[in-house]
């Protein structure tokens, strides 16, 4: 890549974190809170947007929510890490 398209677009980290989650009686999960690594906990003030998003470099299928946190869009993806379970189990994580 280009130096100044590396500059105008920097490489994401994936910083796998805690959620924690209500889920209704349809199963859709709704995240409430997450977690950082050094235990900080951010309340998630609203769920803008869901949608189906493939893992950036992999072929995992997962989510993407579009939530406000301290009056700010963040995303929030949820990687399915086993097919087996249909989407019950993956991990989250945040890109920075």
């Amino acid at each position: 890549m280009h130096p100044k398209a590396q500059a105008l677009h920097p490489r994401k980290e994936k910083v796998y974190v805690k959620v924690s989650s209500d889920t209704d009686q349809t199963g859709y999960m709704q995240p409430t809170a997450i977690t950082w690594t050094d235990g900080r906990i951010y309340r998630i003030e609203d769920v803008k947007d869901f949608r189906p998003s493939n893992t950036v470099g992999t072929d995992l299928p997962g989510d993407c929510y579009t939530v406000v946190i301290k009056g700010q869009l963040k995303h929030l993806f949820f990687e399915q890490i086993d097919r087996r379970f249909n989407g019950r189990y993956g991990r989250w994580f945040v890109e920075v």
